[in-house]
């Protein structure tokens, strides 16, 4: 029970009553989908933080860290020029959480020989695929609800976003990245015009009457993803969520968040409440 109780199957002309525009053999109407200021979101989930006495630091990147010697619990972090002992830490790095990761648990790294070894514990990995996204210019939008075609390998499908302006967008496609470039900054984050002739593709199958020359570059971004295409031995490329705590590495009071691409913003609650779980279980 994942508490969504108002999905509704809908047929082909149940679709069509709904919008019109759309071609469709189907579909699943969920009457409580929308979207939200992800921003202003973000901004009120920093004030709850502040008034629970956070803090927020900026401009401190990890620099290193490990696991506290002489005793069964603690991490030691040096961010920004500081050394920090944290009894609980949780990272939630995006892009470069496996490198905090690994960075962190390299003692339990056999190769090194590590004191503290954990029966099957491997480094992490994360891989990139880029998701651009394309705007509707110069044409009107027939859309009244967000659309999602059937999802594709390693995303969810190039599907239709009116969002808080009341424009449309589409995207985001899947744009596999090298998976030889392991810095996420080296990730050219313009949108690629050359993907075009896709998206038209792309959209047509639920949108024939969108016209040539209507679609615009808008913006792209980064997923972190656990598998890739080309590197056989990686993970299944619908694989996400991956909340790596305790019981997967040994190391108390330390959870990592791996390939956390959408919908992580949408499920960051819930994610939050699962990772609060994970550390009071593990310390009773």
């Amino acid at each position: 029970n994942n508490g969504v109780k108002d999905l509704k199957l809908l047929s082909a002309e149940d679709v069509k009553f709904l919008e019109p525009n759309v071609d469709s053999c189907g579909g699943i109407y969920s009457p409580s989908t929308g979207i939200v200021d992800s921003h202003a979101f973000m901004l009120a989930m920093l004030g709850d933080a502040e008034n629970s006495g956070a803090v927020l630091a900026v401009n401190c990147p990890v620099e290193g860290g490990s696991i506290s010697n002489g005793t069964d619990r603690g991490i030691l972090l040096k961010a920004g020029g500081m050394e920090l002992f944290c009894d609980e830490v949780v990272n939630c790095g995006g892009l470069f959480a496996d490198k905090i990761a690994n960075m962190i648990l390299s003692e339990l790294d056999d190769s090194k020989g590590g004191s503290r070894k954990v029966k099957g514990y491997q480094k992490r990995r994360q891989y990139y695929a880029k998701g651009n996204y394309y705007k509707l210019e110069n044409q009107k939008s027939p859309f009244t609800h967000l659309i999602y075609p059937v999802p594709t390998s390693g995303g969810l499908g190039v599907h239709a976003t009116i969002d808080l302006s009341g424009s449309t967008k589409f995207g985001p496609d899947v744009q596999w990245i090298d998976p030889q470039i392991i810095d996420p900054e080296e990730i050219d984050l313009n949108p690629d015009p050359s993907r075009a002739k896709d998206f038209y593709s792309e959209v047509r199958k639920y949108w024939p009457g969108i016209e040539d020359g209507n679609l615009v570059p808008d913006y792209a971004g980064i997923r972190p993803k656990l598998g890739h295409p080309d590197i056989a031995e990686s993970g299944s490329l619908k694989a996400d969520f991956c909340i790596d705590g305790p019981m997967n590495h040994g190391v108390r009071g330390f959870v990592n968040l791996l390939g956390i691409e959408s919908p992580g913003l949408t499920s960051s609650l819930a994610i939050g409440e699962y990772v609060r779980n994970t550390l009071d279980i593990c310390d009773s």
